[in-house]
């Protein structure tokens, strides 16, 4: 393995070109065979993030250029996943920052770089889509300055060299006004600025666990830097916590290198290489693998905490096990517990009752994205309102708190404050960001944002770009404002039949089409009024010897509202649920008996 190594991450946001741009570096150091058959976006290996476009997990992987080998690790740029981030920084000497010649930087990305200046890592700025029609160069590579510095970069840092590129037409330049070659100027650059790993290979062996993955053949597979010193295969090792226990003691029965999008087994390792390693049962990430003389573990990041909880219950609605192939808690269990081995941001509490699992995380999109994910494995799931993860500190409650950014038209701008208010969010900074857009700072709880979204979007015409970064925990605010109108509950089992929903459409708006499935308690819309009614979407026309001249086909319901999960799961008011399966997301109430739910409502008011 050539010693000429360098280790760098590559920071962006959303939809900024990040993958797209590792495309391009992959074609262009002849990784990939000219005749190989290579997918867009090849990074994005799992279904949700190629329909989303989004990173979630972080992966590795590596090229070689001209004898040097650059391991290449792409962090999520969404602040949910921030567990995440933290860790993958860890790994390496520099990061590359792609911004978007014409959005610039935004809070995901502030997060993220916030993350690897305080790790002191050197960064190089890429500004991408240089040939955007609405592309601002000059602008964005000032504002990129301005947030370093907020972010108290130290002089080193500030004098960071940038290139002007195009990620999709795989080209780099240090001159504005290019607009073709290739991304020599890049690999160049890397190799130039990002130090080598530096580390001691003559020293005992010693590596810190930054992702997780299971192997159905090998199990557990660690990836993370080799900190120092070389492992063979079949080494002994073991695994320290933080404060240095050990955790289990073993072998390294496989060593994997990363080549291009593949791991490829390796005979041993030393300081410097990015690897991933089999051979122990219990060790998780931020846990150290040394060498069995090794007795003082790595200095680990400690991760943000969850700020949200959602529970995850065994769905009990008259519908159940029709259409999914997982529906009993033990297998709810185990597949959570099998997610909170790979996903530390991740915590799961048990119920009494063993019917339901608390689930706390970073937000709504990360756990939208563990729903989803396993109602596509055949789960059927009961899902509750997120709840925020109060603190107490010195006898105060105490909540979490977000920084949100938007980014909208002008005549939108009075519209989203207002309803940002009313959220109890603090207005911290409004300016005009060119061509009729206005960037507004907020400061508020993450409680005031559930289910926004959705509301945010209808608000400014789907023309609004929000984003959202925890902040800190700060003093409640003291209640919000929910769902102002109350819905439509059916009060029979059975198919939903056109001619009563024809009537119902009066009372308000309809979430199901005719012949759908229903039962005695399930949402089928939202009334026009703030108070819950109950309606009976199986009434038929009454049949006499009369025939009108009418016939019932010709009814003509306007198209129902479809949510998908996420607007679902925001939509929801504390004594309801979400029922997910593999086919169908219906809206319920988590008491179904309306004498039940009356008793219930009395209690708590008692």
């Amino acid at each position: 393995m050539s010693r000429d190594l360098r280790n760098v991450a590559i920071i962006a946001h959303v939809d900024h070109g990040k993958t797209t741009l590792v495309d391009q570096l992959f074609r262009q150091s002849g990784t990939f065979r000219e005749n190989q058959r290579i997918e867009e976006r090849a990074m994005d290996s799992n279904d949700l993030e190629k329909e989303r476009g989004i990173t979630i997990l972080a992966k590795c992987t590596s090229v070689e250029w001209n004898g040097t080998r650059i391991n290449i690790v792409d962090t999520p740029g969404h602040a949910d996943f921030g567990a995440e981030v933290e860790r993958i920084l860890s790994m390496v000497d520099g990061v590359i920052l792609l911004v978007d010649s014409a959005e610039g930087p935004m809070p995901q990305t502030k997060f993220v770089t916030g993350k690897a200046l305080g790790l002191g890592l050197r960064p190089i700025v890429v500004v991408n889509k240089i040939d955007r029609g609405d592309a601002r160069p000059q602008e964005v590579l000032d504002e990129v300055f301005d947030l370093f510095a907020s972010l108290d970069a130290n002089d080193e840092q500030l004098d960071f060299p940038s290139l002007w590129a195009s990620g999709r037409d795989g080209y780099a330049s240090d001159d504005e006004t290019a607009r073709s070659g290739d991304l020599e100027p890049l690999f160049k650059l890397i190799v130039d600025h990002v130090p080598a790993p530096g580390l001691d290979v003559d020293a005992p062996f010693s590596f810190l666990a930054t992702l997780l993955d299971r192997d159905n053949f090998m199990g557990r597979v660690l990836t993370g830097r080799v900190q120092s010193g070389t492992i063979k295969l079949n080494d002994p090792i073991h695994a320290l916590d933080a404060q240095g226990n050990v955790l289990e003691v073993g072998r390294a029965t496989k060593l994997l290198s990363f080549d291009g999008l593949d791991r490829v087994p390796v005979d041993s390792a030393q300081a410097g290489d990015i690897i991933a390693l089999a051979g122990l049962e219990k060790a998780t990430v931020a846990n150290t693998i040394a060498d069995p003389s090794v007795k003082t573990p790595i200095e680990a990041q400690p991760i943000d905490p969850p700020t949200l909880a959602m529970r995850f219950a065994v769905n009990d609605s008259p519908l159940a096990g029709r259409e999914g192939s997982k529906v009993t808690s033990r297998m709810i269990r185990d597949r959570l517990y099998r997610e909170a081995e790979t996903n530390v941001a991740i915590r799961i509490t048990e119920s009494a009752d063993k019917d339901s699992f608390e689930v706390a995380g970073r937000g709504e999109l990360q756990l939208g994205v563990l729903i989803e994910t396993m109602r596509r494995e055949g789960f059927e799931l009961g899902i509750s309102r997120p709840r925020v993860l109060f603190r107490e500190e010195n006898g105060q409650r105490m909540e979490p708190f977000e920084t949100v950014v938007i980014d909208v038209d002008d005549e939108h701008s009075g519209t989203v404050v207002e309803k940002m208010q009313r959220r109890k969010a603090e207005l911290t900074e409004m300016r005009p960001s060119g061509s009729g857009k206005t960037r507004i700072t907020f400061s508020a709880p993450s409680r005031g944002l559930i289910g926004y979204h959705g509301e945010f979007l209808s608000d400014t015409r789907g023309t609004g770009i929000m984003n959202r970064l925890f902040e800190k925990y700060d003093t409640y605010r003291g209640p919000i404002e929910g769902r102002q109108n109350g819905v439509l509950i059916s009060m029979v089992p059975g198919e939903a039949v056109p001619y009563a929903l024809n009537a119902l459409e009066e009372r308000g708006e309809l979430f199901i089409r005719g012949g759908a499935k229903i039962y005695e308690g399930m949402i089928i819309g939202e009334n026009a009024k703030p108070d819950d009614l109950e309606v009976n979407p199986m009434k038929s026309k009454q049949l006499t010897n009369f025939r009108s001249t009418g016939k019932d086909d010709a009814i003509r319901l306007t198209p129902p509202r479809v949510m998908t999960l996420e607007q679902a799961i925001a939509y929801i008011d504390d004594d309801e649920m979400v029922e997910v399966t593999p086919e169908s997301i219906r809206l319920r109430k988590a008491i179904l008996d309306p004498h039940e739910r009356k008793r219930a409502k009395r209690a708590a008011q008692g």
